[in-house]
This record gives structure tokens, C-alpha cells and sequence, in this order.
């Protein structure tokens, strides 16, 4: 996946989880609407008009309106602990959003926001029979037509006398002619002369004839396009009669296709466990110290993983920093002095993926997030906590899990020297 794919799937990640937390939210009247007809409430008034102060405050940060638009939300929520809590967010969509809202209510409405994670990806669709052929896309919910041609190949026959050879030879050329058109015609419709790359997520292959498989076994098929065939469907019709019913019968597999890129990353993962390569790491405490020492190529962490960043201060003041889940959390032994037993003043707390996204590629790693949906992602959320990663080169595992009670607690200004001594000399 290249970087500009994972910075997006980051992206959108970030939104579902800003989605999540808006929708669970409440705010302090939840009988009333505040609109202008029901003003007439002095709390109601009071919390509207703090609002209202919360977004003026936040545009104040932008001369323009930013190229994807903008998102404000304000108000007052009350939290698990029955407190009043104001807040305040702002932020740039990842892609364009074109709705234009004002609304005043009990509740945030998280709608606009929620349109924009429908899925994106690009669908190629090729539709080959013996009258032509039609190169299509698929985006979201829009289809598109990229071009399409007719062809008038004779038809096999047994008239010719003496001349039934050539006759033959004529209508396989003229068959080939029409395939390598259609090859030339795919590498210009599906691969890009910038990058050199297919833009397609994947390409469906579609027909009424053997043409469709022809195609795929033609060695004229650029390789790139080959790699991103995804399903070969059976229609009734050419054209575009046979691209709406191609994209009905595909759906499976369209559905389908991040499962399969994600097991194919899993898989791979296992694979290095089977052969004990040692160039992966898994759970919270190995894989963070992997992460620490810059030695993580891809780092595969679950989409809901519930583990929680805490920063704690020691009375000399210094920081530490320990991965807990929301049952150590309550766990009071957790927010002591390892060495002297000293209760910690508790600092911030921040979700670890939260976390994770905004140093990964500091930490010269490449970030993939993955669900439990598939056989793959459930034995790795199960088996393995959720979080591991494949590593540059081979490490001992003996050694990452060393001091195995210290490894979810680190001393933040301990980590600062050891860079500094990094800079000075040691490289990873």
C-alpha cells in the first residue's frame, strides 16, 4: 500500500473515531432543542450562546475556508462521569465535504461527516464480447463510462472450398488484432502516465463469449493490470447493458477486496511466526519497544483496539508513560512507583492508536489498521492482542520482552537521553 493509501486510511480511521465519540454525545438538556423557539430557557440560552462563542473563537484561526471545507463542532456534553464538559473541534475534512449545515440541537449530527466514509475505492470494469468493448469505472456510488468501441470479426464458417485455411487464418489474425487492441486500450484507461501505476483498487473482467478469458490468458495483457484482476463474471449482454449487469454481480467481490488485502498482510505475518524468521514483533510491550528502537516496517495494529496511553508524574518530575487497558486503568497498583512505590500524579491519558498515528512515521514505520471481520483478523485480535509488526530485520524476541514488568512502563526522560546518545553515535 503506498504511503499516500495509508496516510488516507489514518485519515479515515481518525473520522470514525471522531464520528463515535460525537454521536454517543449528549448535552445537558435533553428534553429541549435548542432552537430559537425554545430560547427561552436560561440554561439553554446560556449554553447556545457559549457555543456560538466556542465557533467564533475557532474560525478565527482560518482567513479562508480550506480547500476540503470545514467542520465546527461546539457545546456542552456531559461525560461518564455525569460532569459538564465544553467542547470545541475543528478540523479539514481528508476529502471534499459539500454540505453546507448550521444546527443548533441536543445532540451533535455527525450525517455529513458519516457520507464521507462511504467507500472510495476505484473499480475498473472491462466488458469484452465478439461486437466490442466497454472500459468502465466504478467510484462510490457513481459509475462511469471511460470509452467503449464495436468491432465486426467474420464469423466461423465452413464455406470456402480450398480457401477454408486462409480463410481461418484471417479470422484468428483479426481476433489477436482486436485483443491487443484491447490490451493497449486497458494500460491507457487503467494505468497512470505519471506514476506508472494502475489506479484501479481492482479490475472485473466481464463477457457473454470466451473473449473475456482470452484476454487473460493473452500474453499481451500488461502484467500491472493482470496483478489486479479481481473476478471474471458471465453476462448476457455487451456494453452497457453488460457494465450494469457486471456491477451487480460483483458486488461480492468488490465487498471484498480490503478483507482480502488484509489477509494478505496477516498472512503474511503469519507466515513470518510459522518460519520463525524473527523479524516480527506482537502484543502492546514487544512491539512498542520495536517501535522505540526503529526497526518496524509495518506496524499492523486492530481499528479498535482499547488500549490507553497514560502519562504519569514521579514528585521529582519526571515523566512515565505505561499501556494500560481499561481494566488495569482501574487497577490503583498500576499508577505506583515501580521502584519506590510512590503513587504517580496522573497527567493525560490519550488512546494508544490515537497515539500511534501521530508519531508512526517519526518512528519510520508504516501504519495498517485492520478488523476482526475476516477468519485472518479475528485469530490476530484474538491470539495476538490486536497489535504486532514485521520488522526490517531479524530481532531476538528473547531480548524485546526482557524485564517484561518494565516494558509498559518507560521513563520519557530516559528515552530522551538514549536519543541523544543515538545522535551522538548509535544508529538502529
Amino acid at each position: 500500500m503506498s504511503t499516500t493509501d495509508v496516510d488516507k486510511q489514518v485519515e479515515i480511521w481518525k473520522t470514525k473515531r471522531l464520528i463515535k465519540g460525537l454521536s454517543m454525545a449528549r448535552g445537558l438538556l435533553v428534553k429541549e432543542y435548542g432552537t430559537a423557539s425554545n430560547i427561552k430557557s436560561h440554561v439553554n440560552r446560556l449554553s447556545v450562546l457559549s457555543a456560538i462563542t466556542s465557533a467564533q473563537q475557532c474560525l478565527k484561526n482560518y482567513s479562508r475556508t480550506p480547500k476540503n471545507g470545514l467542520v465546527v463542532f461546539c457545546g456542552t456534553m456531559l461525560t461518564e462521569e455525569g460532569r459538564e464538559k465544553k467542547v470545541s473541534i475543528h478540523f479539514e475534512p481528508f476529502k471534499p465535504i459539500n454540505t453546507t449545515l448550521y444546527m443548533c440541537d441536543n445532540k451533535f449530527h455527525v450525517d455529513a461527516l458519516q457520507e464521507l466514509l462511504e467507500n472510495d475505492s476505484s473499480f475498473g470494469f472491462i466488458i469484452i464480447d465478439g461486437n466490442g468493448c466497454l472500459f468502465g469505472r466504478v467510484t462510490g456510488n457513481t459509475r462511469e463510462i471511460i470509452t467503449q468501441f464495436t468491432v465486426d470479426l467474420p464469423k466461423k464458417h465452413g464455406r470456402g472450398g480450398q480457401s477454408a485455411a486462409r480463410f481461418g487464418r484471417i479470422r484468428m489474425e483479426k481476433r489477436q488484432h482486436y485483443v491487443r487492441k484491447v490490451t493497449e486500450q486497458a494500460v491507457s484507461s487503467f494505468i497512470s502516465s505519471s506514476t506508472n501505476m494502475v489506479t484501479e483498487t481492482g479490475i472485473v473482467v466481464a463477457g457473454s463469449a470466451e473473449f473475456k478469458h482470452e484476454l487473460q490468458k493473452s500474453d499481451l495483457l500488461d502484467p500491472r493490470i493482470r496483478a489486479k484482476i479481481i473476478d471474471t463474471i458471465d453476462v448476457s449482454y455487451g456494453g452497457v447493458n453488460g457494465f450494469d449487469q457486471a456491477i451487480t454481480l460483483s458486488q461480492a467481490a468488490l465487498s471484498n477486496v480490503k478483507l482480502v488485502q488484509e489477509s494478505k498482510l496477516i498472512g503474511k505475518f503469519f507466515d513470518e511466526l510459522a518460519l520463525d524468521t524473527g523479524k516480527y514483533a506482537y502484543g502492546v510491550q514487544s512491539t512498542l519497544k520495536a517501535l522505540d528502537m526503529r526497526v518496524i516496517e509495518t506496524l499492523i495494529v486492530w481499528e479498535n483496539l482499547d488500549v490507553n496511553r497514560v502519562v504519569l508524574h514521579r514528585p521529582d518530575g519526571t515523566e512515565v508513560e505505561r499501556f494500560l487497558t481499561p481494566a488495569e486503568e482501574a487497577d490503583r497498583t498500576n499508577y505506583l512507583d515501580s521502584e519506590t512505590g510512590v503513587e504517580l500524579e496522573f497527567q493525560e491519558r490519550m488512546p494508544l492508536l490515537e497515539w500511534l498515528a501521530e508519531v508512526y512515521k517519526e518512528k519510520g514505520a508504516q501504519l495498517e489498521l485492520v478488523t476482526d471481520c475476516s477468519t485472518l483478523g479475528s485469530q490476530f485480535v484474538k491470539g495476538f492482542g490486536g497489535i504486532g509488526a514485521l520488522l526490517r530485520y531479524k530481532m531476538d524476541m528473547a531480548q524485546l520482552d526482557e524485564n517484561e514488568d518494565n516494558d509498559m512502563y518507560y521513563d520519557l526522560d530516559e528515552e530522551v537521553e538514549e536519543d541523544n546518545e543515538d545522535e551522538d553515535g548509535y544508529f538502529f
